[in-house]
């Protein structure tokens, strides 16, 4: 497999627009084991047939300087010999430049649709193999693999195990056995994430490689690297394991975080640094998931919500707490910070792809009201550019975001009955916000500071 690899940077490096163009395969942008070892696994099967219109590359969906954060990725390609060098990442294949020369076909796997940014993208997808909630419209031009097992590599391991077996190697085995192994939390039934396909390609993988690593072990080696966090920042652990999703207004990260959220709220200067974590990567809520294992080896979960808006931070809160399909059984737990909600996760089964779910359908609704409601905060009707910016002690993410502040609260012990705002703000229609913002420059326009 590593000739292969290394062929697929040559063959890069050979790409023009004379050329015939790459058949990239690739995996999340969470980048975890799942998505690494289906979209090196998949794109080596892909090679082996022979009616490639392109040249099959593996993508691995971050950027290369990010990849030492997957320190259980790193332990598995160590394990089966495969070196990082042959590697390709997203921000050395430039697939938007592809795309626009006509020389791009795109296979997704561990995900079925692709981000805002990569929108243009899409009619360049040709397959999809994957285990999350369905969110792409069927095309009859794209054939969909979509089942709600433990790990993608269960999927890629059926389809090479039924089209092309010999495609299997030692190397190979080992690579996807180690994902679904990880994914499946050692097959264990209580931990809610293996399906019955998971173990029968577990097994078959087993019995086809009697001198892969034992099962036990190779988990547990696995889960070591995976929660060795010693050393990081707290932006490296929020982008270790990492998703985002977003809609309307909200952009937010989920972060697996591998400690207790006990130890995780201890960090010194957590606030600021979830804040200048916001600011960096442009989100403006963080979803951050802890996972740890008691005495009895069993997943002990936690959650904290974090946002520096009010609104969004009670938005999100309320909408894991009520799930219903996937309920959490939050219980509140102290937090130190005002702008950290922090939560005990009482059903462990709910894991990080449930809980994406759960907040894609909360967006959903979110922009659906919206929209009903006439909500136009995305219209920009203000110029803040000669705004001084030493009078706001706002984080740098709430920039144009927070709107808190915009109106005050109801007074919890108003002398008034009937306040104003008992029932919400007023409702101002857009033709009426517009008429308003025209008097107000008709005004300053004849006054006689503006003449």
């Amino acid at each position: 497999m590593e000739a292969y690899l290394r062929s697929c940077r040559d063959v890069l490096k050979g790409c023009s627009k004379n050329s015939t163009g790459l058949h990239v395969v690739l995996g999340n942008e969470a980048c975890d084991m799942d998505s690494m070892v289906s979209a090196l696994t998949f794109a080596y099967f892909l090679s082996k047939s022979l009616d490639c219109k392109k040249m099959p590359v593996p993508v691995l969906n971050i950027p290369r300087a990010e990849f030492p954060l997957r320190s259980d990725c790193t332990f598995l390609l160590r394990e089966t010999g495969l070196s990082q060098d042959c590697l390709l990442f997203r921000d050395e294949v430039d697939l938007h430049g592809l795309h626009k020369n006509k020389q791009l076909m795109l296979t997704l796997v561990d995900h079925n649709i692709l981000p805002s940014a990569d929108s243009e993208l899409e009619d360049a997808v040709v397959e999809v193999i994957d285990h999350h909630l369905l969110q792409r419209p069927t095309s009859p031009s794209c054939p969909v693999t979509v089942e709600p097992v433990g790990s993608c590599a269960t999927l890629v391991t059926e389809r090479i195990a039924q089209k092309a077996p010999e495609v299997l190697d030692q190397q190979v085995a080992q690579l996807l056995y180690g994902a679904i192994i990880q994914d499946c939390i050692n097959m264990a039934p209580e931990a809610g994430q293996v399906t019955p396909k998971d173990s029968q390609y577990a097994v078959f993988l087993e019995k086809r490689f009697p001198k892969l690593p034992q099962r036990g072990a190779l988990f547990q080696s696995l889960q070591n690297a995976k929660f060795d966090v010693s050393g990081l920042s707290t932006e490296q652990m929020l982008l270790k394991d990492m998703k985002a999703a977003s809609g309307g207004d909200l952009k937010l990260a989920v972060s697996v975080i591998y400690m207790t959220l006990e130890a995780f709220l201890q960090r010194r200067g957590l606030q600021q640094d979830l804040c200048e974590f916001c600011h960096n990567h442009s989100y403006n809520l963080v979803v951050a998931m802890t996972i740890s294992f008691n005495d009895n080896k069993e997943p002990f979960r936690q959650l904290a919500v974090y946002s520096s808006s009010t609104v969004y931070r009670e938005e999100m809160s309320k909408a894991l707490e009520k799930a219903k399909n996937n309920s959490l059984d939050l219980k509140p737990m102290s937090s130190p910070y005002p702008d950290v909600k922090a939560f005990i996760q009482g059903n462990t089964l709910v894991s990080r792809k449930k809980v994406i779910s759960i907040i894609t359908d909360f967006l959903k609704e979110r922009e659906k009201k919206a929209y009903q409601s006439g909500n136009i905060e995305d219209l920009d009707l203000d110029d803040d550019s000669n705004q001084d910016q030493s009078e706001s002690q706002q984080c740098p993410e709430d920039a144009g975001i927070e709107d808190d502040t915009q109106f005050p609260p109801t007074p919890m012990n108003s002398l008034v009955e009937g306040c104003p705002l008992d029932n919400g703000l007023p409702k101002i229609s857009p033709e009426v916000l517009v008429e308003k913002v025209s008097k107000i420059a008709s005004m300053e326009d004849t006054s006689p500071e503006g003449q």
